[in-house]
């Protein structure tokens, strides 16, 4: 950091990014370089056959060659090595080494067309072990040449010419405001055109329809606007999470053990009612895994799951049951009835339709509980990704609540299209007609979380009395006059350092604060850094005491580090200044969104590292907002979220029934309709 400037352009890697791939090039190129030498000193140099004079030039040629490639790579990975991610100056040679190491690709390239050319003509009546020394030598030669234009692909950045660009405009006092607007706008503008472009490729298998073209255009706006401010590259992030991660474990550690964040309210926290919501929510859990369909099924059952699926899968069916759209040979279906437990005629609608701010859900009637289930599925495509990072805001229209009322704009279009599916289609008047005296209930999790609480929000007014359990749900989702309204009926769980929770914008903001902070306060070397992580991820151990080195300075001067890291990113980043201009992206000013409803938080007993075969015990708490408005960095973070084990946490708090149902599937009639 900042990213390194080479042939007139940014990259999307810094001068300190060089010493791993440098090391390993270094590695092999050695190794091959002794490899030709013991060739060449134990046939004396002398090579009697067609072609050997032409092989004891090449050997010698190769063998400089390697040498003063050897001696380039040494030099770019001692020179990268130097310095701290904010302090490039000890590296200020690395272009320099780079042009050398660039123009030796040259005759390296001519060499190895040479070998093959001297291997395919010359090498008859040559000894065998010399001539398979040779190809083993180009093989090599085009290999580290392919693996070199991969390379430099993947660290291309399309926009490093209009950002080198903005370094020099910025450099320029005396340009006028009005020019300088405009060049920050038409760079911002190539920004999002070329987010759109990588998200158009990543989703090309996606028919180009207007809502998927507006939402191209929207999550591109989204991401080009948050990275545009900054000069990180991609090592800088990993190094900066891994401090913050340290950082996070070392406070973690000195935190009293019974400090809990209570969430305030007239609303009774007793322990029965804790335990009565628990119980609900393990067992509404097992709908919102159902509506995974049978990836879930079989990810969770990895033996027997495939098996108890290919036998009602592909057995013969009757017309009624072939009709499930997108569903063609019934396996969504099939693990939805092994998982849940209940049989063919509870199922009153089910939908495995799926288009960018349309996802699959169904209805269908809970006998143990008597209710009316809506299940709504949560993220499994790409579309429900896109649906997903379509996080502007947008206005949401409930009576009875005073204050702003808006909520993230992809969660509030999939809810209103559920919305008119049950009340236009009069699919809940269908369920309703069959169990009138059941209450209704909206669970899913995930994005289908978020989507069940707006949809519960819309739905309140007509139905008094539904609830809403809302497991893992997105934390950037209602806003504050919208969430207070929901504690009435919406209970949302989340287990452990779940990211999901604590994303929203304001958060990745914070988030990316705090990376440049930490990086800009931490005077090791990158490599060092990265290292040093590597081992504490995998082997544990206490965390490093250099992510707060500047905390030991004098404890007075509490605007150090702010400091640091503003001059740092004035000085090193031009394009800080955009954070602060008055017109940098909106979403940087979107208000806070918040989770729905009364929150329950299921952690670990223990955060200590414990073998993998040993049982996790967990603990459930009534929580607050506050403890979700910082996304918290952990190897958990990811696997927190897995509905599987949400479930399994639920489960072991409750010693409720095992995890997956296993009845027998039944094709009775029913009034069910499945498109």
């Amino acid at each position: 950091m900042p990213g390194l400037v080479a042939f007139g352009r940014r990259w999307g890697i810094a001068s300190d990014d060089l010493v791993f791939p440098g090391a390993f090039e270094l590695f092999i190129r050695v190794i091959w370089w002794i490899g030709m030498l013991v060739l060449y000193v134990k046939n004396k140099g002398q090579f009697v056959c067609t072609g050997g004079g032409l092989l004891h030039s090449y050997l010698i040629v190769l063998l400089v060659l390697l040498s003063v490639i050897i001696l380039a790579l040494s030099a770019i990975v001692y020179i990268s090595m130097q310095g701290t991610i904010t302090n490039p100056g000890p590296r200020r040679s690395i272009p320099a080494l780079i042009y050398v190491r660039t123009f030796l690709y040259v005759p390296e390239l001519f060499w190895a067309v040479l070998g093959a050319v001297w291997v395919s003509d010359n090498s008859p009546g040559c000894d065998k072990s010399v001539v398979n020394a040779v190809i083993g030598a180009v093989v090599v030669s085009w290999i580290i040449l392919f693996f070199t234009v991969v390379a430099v692909l993947i660290v291309f950045d399309p926009l490093g010419s209009k950002r080198q660009g903005n370094v020099d405009s910025h450099g320029d006092h005396d340009l006028e405001s009005s020019e300088s607007a405009q060049l920050m706008y038409t760079a911002r503008s190539v920004a999002a055109r070329v987010w759109e472009s990588r998200i158009k490729l990543l989703c090309c298998c996606i028919m180009q329809e207007e809502d998927n073209r507006a939402a191209f255009s929207s999550i591109g706006q989204l991401f080009s606007g948050f990275f545009s401010d900054t000069d990180l590259v991609a090592s800088d992030i990993a190094a900066g999470l891994s401090l913050l991660h340290q950082k996070q474990d070392k406070v973690e550690k000195t935190r009293d053990p019974e400090e809990v964040v209570v969430s305030p309210s007239p609303v009774s926290r007793t322990r029965e009612d804790l335990d009565v919501e628990l119980e609900n929510a393990a067992h509404y859990m097992q709908f919102a895994v159902a509506a995974y369909g049978w990836p879930m099924f079989v990810f969770s059952n990895p033996l027997t799951g495939a098996c108890k699926l290919s036998v009602d899968c592909c057995r013969s069916r009757s017309p009624e049951y072939d009709i499930v759209g997108g569903d063609h040979l019934g396996c969504h279906f099939t693990s939805m009835l092994y998982t849940t437990g209940l049989q063919y005629r509870d199922f009153i609608y089910i939908s495995f339709h799926n288009k960018i701010y349309e996802i699959p859900f169904f209805v269908a009637l809970d006998h143990k509980k008597e209710a009316v289930l809506v299940v709504v599925r949560g993220t499994l495509s790409l579309r429900d990704a896109l649906t997903d990072l379509s996080a502007d805001c947008e206005n949401v229209l409930i009576e009875g609540v005073s204050g702003p009322c808006y909520a993230h704009k992809g969660i509030v279009q999939a809810a209103n299209y559920i919305y008119r599916k049950l009340i236009n289609d009069g699919i809940l008047n269908q369920a309703f007609t069959i169990a009138p005296e059941y209450q209704l209930v909206i669970t899913g999790h995930s994005l289908g979380a978020g989507t069940a609480a707006v949809l519960s929000i819309l739905l309140r007014s007509a139905f008094p009395v539904l609830k809403c359990y809302a497991f893992s749900p997105p934390g950037g989702l209602l806003s504050k006059p919208l969430a207070d309204y929901s504690k009435e009926f919406i209970v949302s769980v989340v287990v452990g350092k779940d990211l999901v929770p604590r994303l929203s914008i304001p958060n990745m903001e914070d988030l990316k604060r705090r990376i440049l902070r930490m990086v800009a306060n931490c005077n090791k070397p990158k490599y060092q850094i990265l290292l040093r992580g590597c081992w504490y991820e995998v082997f544990g151990g206490n965390p490093d005491d250099f992510p707060t080195e500047l905390e030991s300075r004098n404890q007075d001067d509490l605007s150090l580090p702010l400091l640091a890291e503003q001059s740092f990113l004035v000085h090193s980043s031009p394009s800080y200044h955009s954070l602060v201009s008055e017109d940098s992206p909106s979403h940087l000013q979107q208000p806070p969104l918040y989770l729905p409803g009364r929150i329950l938080h299921i952690v670990e007993e223990s955060t200590s590292r414990r073998s993998c075969f040993s049982e996790v015990k967990y603990h459930a708490v009534w929580s607050s907002e506050a403890s979700f408005c910082s996304i918290l960095i952990s190897p958990k973070m990811i696997t927190d979220h897995m509905p599987d084990l949400v479930l399994k946490a639920l489960n072991s708090l409750t010693q409720d029934s095992p995890f997956i149902f296993c009845p027998t599937p039944r094709n009775n009639a029913s009034n069910l309709n499945v498109i």
